[in-house]
C-alpha cells in the first residue's frame, strides 16, 4: 500500500472539495442520489440526460483515462431512464447508455470497460433514425459482470448470477449461474448451499452505524471524532514540505 504522505489538514481540505464537487456539480444532474455515496474523481464521470437515479451507499468510480457515462437520450417523455439501487459497485470506464430504462438493483457490481445498452440506436434498414420499438436491461440483485461485458437491450440477468470477461449477453441468464462467452452461455450452476454475501450484507454494520448515528446526535459526533482522530493518528508527523518532497522523489519499494 503506497504511503499517504498528506498533513491531516490537507486530506480534510481535499474530502471538502470533493463533496462540494460531488453536492454542486454531479448531484444536481442526477434525479437523485441516496446517502453515504462513495465517489472517486467525480469530475471523472459524466451524466448525459436523464432521469438517472442512484440509491445509497453507491461506490461510483471515475479515472482521467477511463470515464464513467450514465447516459439517457431519448426523444420520448415520462421514460425511466437509468435507475441504480443500493451498495451498487460502478468501476472505471463503465458505460451506461438508456433509450428506454435500465435497472441495476442492490449490491451489483460492474467492472471496468463494461457497456450496458437497452438499444441498437439505429434501425436495421432505415439507419437515419432511431428504432420506434421500446426494449429494456434488468439486473437483478447481487449480479457481478466482469470486465470489458456487453450486456444488450432486452437482457435480464438473474440474481447472483456472474458474467464471464469479455462475454457478450444477447439473451436473459437466469439466477445463481456463471455465463460466458459471445454470446454468452451457461457454463456452471452456483452450488446454492453455499452462503453468498453480498456488498449489502457485508457492509449491514456501517449502514446500521448510520442509522444510529442520524438519530442521536451525541453519538454521532463521538463517531465523527472517532474517526478524525484514527485518521490524524495515522497522518502523524506528515508535513506539507515532506507531502511536496513525496511527489519529485518518491520512496523506492523494498
Amino acid at each position: 500500500m503506497i504511503k499517504d504522505y498528506r498533513p491531516y489538514y490537507i486530506k480534510k481540505a481535499w474530502y471538502r472539495l470533493l463533496h462540494l464537487y460531488i453536492r454542486h456539480k454531479l448531484s444536481p444532474q442526477l434525479t437523485s442520489l441516496g446517502e453515504h455515496p462513495f465517489i472517486v474523481k467525480p469530475w471523472h464521470i459524466e451524466i448525459f440526460g436523464g432521469p438517472v437515479s442512484i440509491g445509497d451507499h453507491i461506490t461510483l468510480l471515475g479515472c482521467a483515462d477511463k470515464k464513467t457515462r450514465l447516459t439517457v437520450w431519448s426523444d420520448r417523455k415520462n421514460i425511466q431512464g437509468i435507475t441504480i439501487g443500493d451498495h451498487v459497485l460502478i468501476s472505471p470506464g463503465v458505460r451506461i447508455s438508456a433509450a428506454n430504462h435500465i435497472t441495476i438493483a442492490d449490491s451489483c457490481m460492474l467492472a471496468s470497460h463494461v457497456y450496458i445498452t437497452d438499444s441498437d440506436w439505429h434501425g436495421i434498414y432505415d439507419r437515419s433514425m432511431p428504432p420506434k420499438e421500446k426494449s429494456f436491461v434488468k439486473l437483478e440483485e447481487n449480479v457481478w459482470v466482469g470486465d470489458s461485458s456487453i450486456i444488450c437491450k432486452g437482457v435480464t440477468i438473474g440474481k447472483n448470477s456472474i458474467i464471464g470477461a469479455g462475454s457478450v449477453v444477447t439473451s436473459d441468464i437466469p439466477a445463481n449461474v456463471i455465463a460466458a462467452g459471445n454470446p454468452a452461455k451457461i457454463i456452471k450452476q452456483l452450488d446454492l448451499d453455499k452462503p453468498i454475501i453480498t456488498r449489502k450484507d457485508r457492509f449491514a454494520d456501517t449502514d446500521d452505524l448510520m442509522k444510529v448515528t442520524s438519530n442521536l446526535k451525541v453519538t454521532s459526533k463521538m463517531t465523527i471524532q472517532a474517526f478524525e482522530a484514527a485518521e490524524r493518528e495515522l497522518l502523524k508527523g506528515n508535513t506539507f514540505s515532506g507531502w511536496i518532497r513525496s511527489w519529485f522523489f518518491p520512496e523506492k519499494k523494498n
